[in-house]
């Protein structure tokens, strides 16, 4: 997929709703994410994500009792070899203020993009189509990546 090319080498932010398309096997976006994890299990990329992912997965599996599922992604999350997520910070919260108060992002998308800024990633992969475009950060929709 060409548009994977670009990431070589560089670290990724991931927003939560690609993981759980590729966990949940989305059939409308397994095709796509399932080559970009296949390319961080390789290590072509490093990825880095907010605690928060971690919070918005576990809902969905609690509020219907799947462990299982909830044990998924916390193995992918907490134990994957070149995926990274990060706890809040002073540096982080305050970066997320600074995205809150230019691009009015809701706070769990000024965390998440505060994130991979601070983590210096080069690319932030979301399927969100109303996440501002910022210099540090090339923001890529799934939807617009089909």
């Amino acid at each position: 997929m060409g548009w994977l090319e670009p990431l070589q080498g560089v670290v990724v932010g991931l927003d939560t709703a690609p993981l759980i398309y590729f966990i949940e096997e989305n059939l409308d976006y397994l095709n796509i994410v399932r080559p970009f994890f296949a390319a961080v299990d390789r290590g072509d990329f490093r990825v880095v994500t907010s605690i928060v992912t971690l919070l918005e997965v576990l809902v969905h599996p609690f509020r219907h009792g799947n462990a299982m599922l909830a044990q998924q992604y916390r193995e992918i999350l907490l134990n994957a070899n070149h995926i990274a997520t990060v706890p809040m910070s002073c540096e982080i919260t305050e970066e997320a203020a600074r995205l809150r108060a230019r691009h009015n992002v809701r706070t769990p998308d000024a965390i998440q993009m505060a994130t991979a800024i601070q983590a210096g990633a080069s690319f932030f992969l979301t399927n969100d189509s109303h996440l501002p475009a910022i210099p540090e950060l090339r923001v890529l929709v799934l939807d617009e990546l089909k």
